[in-house]
């Protein structure tokens, strides 16, 4: 079997090469892991270049990866129309208390209810999201029900 590294992520290595921490692929799809710091810079890189065209980003989802630490990060499933080609970015966040990364939604305004639905389950802040509240639950809700501390029956 042959692996093919995603030409995006030889891109996204040769322009932003201190951001780039690895590079995965596993059964065809590829994954770049990234700094957080960055990430709108890096998604409007992919989104606009004529190479890769990521216009659509189809996810925007927490992990929580308790006790490691960094113990949050934030996966962006990206599509590009242009060749019908997926990519994954996935950024760990350095704050395991506050985890908090920059909203994508200037980028893809597609990624507003995603970012939501991750602050919510998982109450990772999006800086400069136009709304950042909660989406499935209500405002007084206690705590956040996918990380793993969160009592497996609720509260």
């Amino acid at each position: 079997m042959t692996h093919h590294i995603h030409p995006a992520a030889e891109l996204l290595s040769a322009n932003f090469p201190d951001e780039v921490t690895q590079i995965s692929e596993f059964r065809g799809d590829t994954t770049v892991t990234i700094k957080p710091g960055r990430i709108r810079e890096i998604c409007t890189f992919l989104r606009d270049n004529p190479e890769t065209l990521f216009k659509y980003c189809s996810v925007v989802a927490g992990i929580d990866y308790y006790p490691a630490s960094p113990r949050f990060a934030v996966v962006y499933n990206l599509y590009s129309h242009k060749d019908h080609s997926r990519l994954t970015l996935k950024a760990f966040l350095t704050d395991d208390v506050a985890p908090v990364i920059d909203s994508v939604t200037p980028v893809w305004n597609g990624a507003d209810w995603h970012e939501r639905e991750t602050f919510d389950m998982y109450g990772i802040r999006f800086q400069g999201h136009p709304n950042l509240k909660r989406i499935l639950l209500p405002e007084s809700w206690a705590g956040f029900p996918l990380r793993k501390e969160y009592p497996q029956r609720g509260q």
